[in-house]
């Protein structure tokens, strides 16, 4: 029986494509935000075959954008940024504006108008968050000094761009755009006066009225005991945060997610409501990406491929050739001008968020999105190169910065002296560090056992390098990632997380790396323990299992649970 389901058969399909381009990009080693936007392309009204709505497209993707924004607020680091405030603050605003410049002066070539030179060049000027950490964290840099710093140099992007978008509704009609008032300078002044009133009263309600309320709902919601409603409650936060700050005060879907995520991050629960809100958040993105991809005109790539490589070079050479020249300007090292810089050139979520609001203003026209687009993606297939070379250049990086020329004072300290190299032998492996990892690295600290943990979530492993505890941050599953923790030289391998698909492929990966290694890891059904033996697990321990035979125990009954 046929039905008409555009929902979805959008939701459908861009979910399937993305998922195949997705695939195929990080089997080539790249960004699978590349295979979410050519998914885009695909099911977009510029390519044959099936076209998805536009419209039902362009309302998911403000889902997405307000589940980005509240995920970007939700690892807002204040600390991280004032670690390195003194280089990251005055270095990315000078950044942005040399950027910015260049867009703008790409843009007047064309004959466009200052305003929308101006959305053009902030838009090449800020960097994707997804991008630069996934980098950062694949070559362990995210906690070393150099990636402090762009991390806090994106923080500051992040700030300018959130002040971007609440700006350039009210100033529209002056930067030559949709006038959202009358265009007399001082009705443009009142505007944006009262624009900043109304921000100004949505963070003094969320800071003295939501700083209380936010955190004493998770804790009711937390103490239901039900998973079902504490994630209820964070979208709840998300989503309702976001919608009453555009209709009550005016201010955008982004910037109220933002500061819903800011909020929620000083809560005791922030790391809960960060995990079991992640699928969710992870699923909107890709539905973002793949929506910004529709819109895109691959036939830009044929029509005008001088300004697409005149934008595909302000982002890449001219954007990061700034970065690096400030940053060496602040007598940094090289290694560290060069990681920094690398990290900037691309462009990604802040970009295509920005660009939207340009283009639904009349500020600039559709061509200009394409040309962003287009740069995205190809800054996005660059990058991994990029770092590549400077992986290449490392080892003579370190030569010449470890080289103290002669009458020189003596350096003890390099620029990544935060960084934790893993050099235990024999040592036991611990993949997660949750209800179960926690107790056993407790356990193996008090009985002296040497330990490395590996775990996926940044704010956690930073928690426990502060611990004193050896941390690869990553996903186990990658065999990169075990080789980092010197699985070849451990002696266990204890696999604490349960998701068993997972499990098996780090114990896969552990044996082939160690034949010697003890693999134990845990399960909760009997198919999940069948399953990890069958991908050389050693030891299954079924919670289930071992509850029946203490309980047993204490009746002085001996059983075998196999």
């Amino acid at each position: 029986m046929p039905h008409h389901t555009p929902l979805i058969a959008t939701i459908a399909a861009g979910f399937v494509l993305a998922f195949i381009f997705g695939s195929l990009a990080n089997r080539l080693r790249l960004s699978p935000l590349v295979g979410y936007l050519l998914a885009g392309v695909i099911v977009g009204p510029f390519t044959p075959g099936f076209v998805a709505d536009k419209d039902l497209s362009h309302e998911i993707s403000e889902i997405g954008v307000i589940l980005l924004m509240f995920g970007v607020g939700l690892h807002f680091s204040l600390k991280d940024l004032m670690s390195v405030k003194h280089i990251a603050i005055p270095g990315a605003l000078v950044q942005i504006a040399v950027a910015t410049l260049l867009g703008m002066g790409l843009a007047w070539t064309i004959g466009w108008g200052w305003g929308a030179g101006l959305v053009f060049g902030l838009a090449l000027s800020v960097a994707s968050t997804v991008v630069l950490l996934r980098a950062l964290e694949e070559r362990q840099l995210l906690d070393s000094r150099r990636g402090k710093i762009a991390v806090g140099w994106l923080i500051v992007e992040d700030l300018v761009m959130v002040m971007a978008l609440v700006l350039l509704p009210a100033l529209s009609g002056l930067l030559g755009g949709t006038p959202q008032g009358d265009s007399a300078d001082g009705s443009i002044a009142m505007q944006v006066l009262l624009t900043l009133g109304k921000v100004m009263a949505f963070i003094v309600l969320m800071v003295v009225v939501g700083r209380r309320v936010i955190p004493w709902l998770l804790e009711r919601s937390a103490g239901t005991g039900s998973r079902e409603l504490f994630t209820l409650a964070v979208l709840a936060i998300a989503l309702g945060i976001a919608y009453g700050s555009a209709k009550l005060f005016g201010v955008s879907f982004a910037l109220g997610a933002f500061f819903a995520g800011m909020i929620l991050n000083e809560s005791e629960y922030s790391h809960k409501a960060a995990e079991d809100s992640l699928p969710l958040r992870d699923a909107f993105a890709v539905l973002f990406f793949v929506s910004v991809g529709m819109l895109f005109n691959p036939l830009i790539l044929i029509e005008q491929p001088v300004l697409v490589l005149g934008t595909f070079l302000v982002i890449v050479v001219g954007k990061s050739l700034a970065a690096m020249l400030i940053v060496m300007a602040f007598r940094k090292p090289l290694s560290t001008a060069l990681t920094i810089s690398v990290s900037l050139a691309q462009i990604g979520e802040f970009s295509f968020i920005l660009i939207g609001l340009g283009v639904g203003l009349n500020l600039l026209p559709e061509a200009g999105r394409d040309l962003v687009l287009a740069g995205a993606i190809l800054s996005i297939l660059v990058n991994p190169l990029l770092f590549l070379l400077i992986d290449r250049l490392q080892p003579w990086l370190d030569r010449r910065e470890h080289t103290t020329p002669a009458g020189a004072p003596q350096t003890t300290q390099s620029e990544d002296n935060d960084l934790h190299p893993i050099s235990e032998t024999g040592h036991a492996i611990l993949i997660g560090h949750g209800r179960v990892g926690s107790r056993i690295s407790q356990r193996l600290r008090a009985e002296g056992v040497p330990l490395v943990i590996i775990d996926d979530n940044r704010t956690r492993a930073q928690e426990l390098r502060e611990e004193g505890h050896s941390v690869v941050l990553g996903n186990a599953a990658s065999s990169h990632v075990l080789e980092l923790a010197n699985v070849a030289q451990a002696r266990w391998l204890m696999i604490a997380i349960p998701n068993s698909l997972e499990a098996g492929q780090i114990a896969l990966h552990g044996r082939a790396a160690n034949a010697g290694l003890d693999i134990i890891a845990r399960a909760h059904f009997d198919a999940e323990v069948d399953y990890l033996k069958q991908h050389d697990a050693d030891l299954v321990v079924m919670g289930e299992r071992e509850i029946a035979r203490v309980m047993f125990a204490r009746l002085g009954i001996v059983t075998h649970t196999g």
